[in-house]
């Protein structure tokens, strides 16, 4: 009688510890929405406001990471590179340290001059839809706004080490019609501080 009730509790665990990864996201997923998420520039950004973008870049970042601060620049040029190709970037900080919150952002946004929407969820929700781990951690969603690419912007935090350019070979496989050829790499960053 204790056999039957043990395995019946190994396999009730097993099916609430494996229930996390199969609600992961995947490539081919469709990119989950977020509505009415204020900006640095004092408006509510919704993910439908880039309808007619090709592709939207979704990069999870925040203030305080020195990592997420090493790529900011990389942000900038990107942004600038593809101004006219129907891109959209869109940075979102869901961390609620207080040099991450609205105010701060304003002021980081102001000084690093981000030509992109960046964005605040508090509530934390639209980053564990994604299952975004590190800032930065960047989506890529084509233009059905499925998930194409998932992971680093490229393969090093130093710029000038780096040899592989994983969102923008994403991006571009997009622009010519194609899926990418390198769909997921690890990010890397601090880690998001989930409440």
């Amino acid at each position: 009688m204790i056999r039957p009730i043990c395995l019946a509790m190994v396999a009730f665990t097993a099916l609430f510890v494996l229930t996390p990864t199969a609600l992961a996201l995947d490539i081919g997923d469709q990119g989950p929405a977020w509505k009415k998420l204020k900006g640095t520039d004092d408006k509510e950004h919704s993910l439908s406001d880039w309808k007619d973008a090709k592709a939207v870049v979704v990069c999870f970042t925040c203030n305080h990471c020195p990592i997420a601060k090493m790529y900011e620049d990389r942000f900038i040029e990107f942004v600038s590179d593809y101004k006219d190709n129907q891109i959209a970037f869109v940075a979102i900080n869901v961390n609620n340290l207080e040099e991450d919150k609205l105010p701060a952002m304003k002021e980081r946004a102001k000084e690093k001059k981000f030509n992109f929407t960046y964005i605040y969820d508090p509530s934390q929700e639209i980053a564990r839809k994604y299952d975004a781990k590190v800032t930065p951690h960047l989506f890529v969603l084509d233009g059905k706004r499925k998930v194409a690419y998932m992971g680093a912007y490229d393969d090093d935090n130093q710029a000038s080490k780096a040899k592989k350019q994983y969102l923008r070979d994403a991006v571009d496989a997009i622009l010519a019609g194609n899926s990418p050829e390198t769909t997921t790499t690890t990010a890397r960053g601090c880690s998001i501080k989930y409440e």
